[in-house]
């Protein structure tokens, strides 16, 4: 096992990834450098081996499959993720570090958007969708991520041998976002300072489609680890735009003794039940998270056993 493990996900990056492994190499002596490559066709992967990283490779496309090969083969009693682009400073790494060693910290974001993003990023809707998926989150979740997408992050062994990574692209930053609070896992926040990518390098995010993902990933993960409020919300509505459609029936049938809506008063009553069952769907389905809660508990154990087995 290694005692730190600095992940570097890398897809045509041929301009700054020795810069990166050199940077890090220089602040984290110690650390293990490994460079995953997802199909770059720019001698990514021959650059940072000559840089002095452990070179893999994954050949489905996107970073949440890189990121689930790096967690899936790597054991390390702390891991670095970072991007191979040069935007984020190797000088926050130590700290990083010391929060999860030492204080047992599970996940620590490295905060752009409380130093210079705004001023460096010169892309205004790449700004303005980082603010939105914080603010969704923050208000949706109830906690106090900064950076919700930042691709520098700290993990402890705990945190990455239990993250279910499903999404296939830049969604993966939402969702481990998401996950650490939803299992009461221990984050902290270090503020970092970002910097832009440097001339002739480009950036693999599309704005609009990448963005509409992590909507997407937002919102199925709230279906997911909020059923109940998803649900009663679903429920709610339902119930309401019933009532409203009734009321004027009724007052019809109070006045006259007839219902000449009567299709009205039918779309009403399937309303009624739609509700009703949105209702028991969401608390089945709230019980079942709670159940799932305490199968995570007993399995954060069960890590917890290996890694001291490891660590022997």
């Amino acid at each position: 096992m290694d005692k730190i493990a600095v992940l570097i996900p890398c897809f045509n990056e041929a301009k700054t990834i020795a810069k990166v492994v050199t940077d890090f190499k220089r602040v984290l002596p110690g650390a293990v450098i490994y460079v995953y490559d997802n199909n770059s066709t720019d001698g990514t992967a021959k650059i940072a081996e000559a840089a002095g990283a452990v070179v893999r490779y994954e050949y489905q496309q996107g970073k949440g499959n890189v990121i689930r090969r790096m967690f899936r083969e790597i054991d390390a009693e702390c891991y670095i993720m970072i991007d191979g682009d040069d935007t984020y400073p190797a000088e926050a790494a130590p700290e990083m570090v010391e929060k999860v060693l030492e204080r047992k910290v599970d996940m620590v974001v490295g905060d752009r958007l409380s130093s210079t993003y705004f001023e460096e990023n010169k892309r205004p809707f790449h700004n303005f969708g980082n603010d939105l998926v914080r603010k969704s989150i923050n208000f949706l979740f109830k906690n106090d991520i900064k950076d919700i997408m930042t691709g520098y992050r700290a993990f402890s062994y705990e945190f990455v041998k239990t993250f279910p990574v499903l999404s296939k692209g830049f969604e993966i930053e939402t969702e481990m976002s998401i996950h650490s609070v939803d299992k009461n896992m221990l984050v902290e926040n270090v503020v970092i300072e970002y910097r832009d990518r440097p001339e002739g390098s480009e950036s693999k995010l599309n704005t609009v489609s990448d963005g509409i993902k992590v909507l997407k990933t937002i919102f199925r993960l709230f279906a997911v680890y909020k059923p109940l409020v998803f649900y009663g919300i679903i429920a709610a509505v339902l119930a309401v735009l019933s009532i409203v459609f009734f009321i004027p029936v009724l007052v019809e049938y109070a006045r006259t003794g007839l219902v000449p809506k009567f299709p009205t008063l039918i779309v009403c009553g399937f309303g009624i039940v739609a509700a009703i069952q949105a209702l028991f769907a969401g608390i089945t389905l709230q019980t079942l998270r709670q159940k799932e809660k305490h199968d995570f508990e007993m399995r954060l154990q069960q890590v917890d056993y290996h890694k001291k087995r490891l660590l022997k």
